[in-house]
């Protein structure tokens, strides 16, 4: 769901959260991620505040990897 002009104008904030309200729809993305990493050598799995650390953690979770947390800066 797009939320125009949110949190400012010129800006299109997209709502995941009917996304992360289905258990079977979140396992479902994180295989399809996990699918496109096949191949891939990968130490650790990094998450960008605030919706990469939901996203991050449930793949480094899955693929049994350290995850580390990105802050935007202040």
């Amino acid at each position: 769901r797009d939320i125009v002009d949110f949190p400012k104008p010129g800006i299109v904030f997209k709502d995941i959260t009917p996304l992360l309200k289905d258990a079977a729809l979140c396992s479902e993305m994180v295989d399809a991620i996990i699918d496109q990493l096949q191949g891939i050598e990968i130490d650790a799995i990094a998450g960008i505040e605030s919706r990469g650390f939901l996203f991050g953690f449930l793949l480094a979770n899955r693929l049994g990897l350290p995850f580390i947390p990105i802050r935007k800066q202040g």
